[in-house]
């Protein structure tokens, strides 16, 4: 027997609750019977009805005697260039991709391309040092790194933090020589270079979509452990939802993949435009622009107030508020989450914005 029902549908877009309700056929089965129908609801059909601009979601419901079952596709909080493209801050030394005790480093030493230029991206052919002298076999993936130097940073107080290592892409191995192996550019999140070193291809899983609450702009410290934003990527010195940035928090914080981490700064800072000056509008007393015949007491209110029950004390100006006032004022101005940890350093994305996000931002792990 068929019948139709509603369903309410939630989509959360990282923050965007969209309700819509939508119907559809389903077929109902007794208890002593098998499920033998299903319908599958039609992808296209449910983004246009749920969400004008959205994304796919996927699912097959069936009900029973038992009641109504709902598969949905995972859906992933990153995913491209953010998740293999982040780069990351190393301590530990570099290491080249080799199968052998060879001190050799692995590295991209030609082109099938490089009369026409210097740098290849998607779909070139590439001759790297490594072939059936390194066991390297068709098919194999290596990652392509560039170590750019070490990461110095006047926001930190760590020190030594690591050298900073640019993710470029990944190549797959096409044909393998004695020395050397053919290898084309599968993925490129930039150009790269002869030169740059091949790593192990290492699969990467993103934490899963999930509903969060909402983003507290007061919210109180966790007391857990706190860095600051360090770097972002492609030199970026302010940030917004999606973009990379780098904090001081890595594996000896407690620091894991998944995990989100509060960014936040102390009130009065994040102004580029450093002044130490703290004039007031105007005096106390200012008579300068009243008439002679008219005017009337001579206040502005624009001017501070005087202390004391009786206003006859001195005037209370900003930087005496400023010093009298309890320590650690901060505001919440967004949210991240880990996506790569390193010893010293962790790779974060940036989930939610209150404001922009700056280099230098503190974060607090949640």
């Amino acid at each position: 027997m068929r019948r139709a029902i509603n369903i309410l549908v939630v989509i959360s877009d990282r923050g965007l609750s969209v309700q819509k309700p939508f119907s559809l056929l389903v077929f109902d089965c007794s208890q002593d019977q098998a499920i033998k129908k299903e319908k599958v609801v039609n992808s296209k059909k449910l983004l246009t009805s749920a969400l004008t601009a959205g994304f796919a979601l996927a699912s097959a419901v069936i009900v029973s005697g038992q009641g109504l079952v709902v598969s949905e596709k995972r859906l992933d909080m990153v995913g491209g260039t953010n998740l293999y493209c982040a780069g990351y801050v190393q301590k530990a030394p570099v290491a080249a991709a080799k199968r052998d005790s060879s001190s050799t480093a692995n590295e991209i030493i030609g082109s099938y391309d490089e009369q026409d230029g210097w740098q290849y991206s998607q779909n070139n052919l590439m001759v790297v040092n490594a072939g059936a002298d390194k066991g390297v076999r068709p098919g194999d993936l290596f990652s392509v790194i560039r170590p750019r130097g070490e990461l110095k940073s006047h926001w930190t107080k760590k020190g030594d933090l690591g050298v900073y290592v640019q993710e470029l892409g990944l190549l797959e191995v096409v044909q393998v020589k004695g020395n050397v192996s053919v290898a084309r550019v599968r993925n490129s999140c930039d150009t790269m270079l002869l030169g740059d070193l091949l790593v192990p291809f290492q699969p990467r899983v993103s934490a899963a979509y999930s509903l969060r609450p909402a983003l507290d702009r007061f919210g109180d410290p966790s007391g857990k452990a706190t860095g600051r934003i360090v770097m972002a990527r492609d030199q970026q010195e302010v940030l917004t939802r999606d973009q990379i940035g780098y904090v001081d928090l890595g594996a000896e914080d407690n620091v894991a993949e998944g995990s989100y981490l509060t960014i936040y700064r102390y009130l009065g800072k994040g102004n580029p435009l450093k002044t130490k000056e703290f004039k007031e509008s105007v005096q106390a007393r200012q008579e300068e622009y009243g008439s002679f015949e008219y005017r009337g007491g001579r206040f502005s209110n624009q001017a501070p107030r005087k202390r004391g029950t009786e206003a006859d004390g001195s005037i209370r100006t900003t930087p005496s508020v400023l010093r009298d006032r309890p320590e650690g004022l901060r505001k919440v101005v967004g949210e991240a989450m880990v996506v790569n940890v390193r010893e010293r350093v962790a790779t974060v994305v940036i989930t939610r914005v209150a404001q922009e996000i700056h280099t230098g931002d503190w974060v607090e792990i949640q």
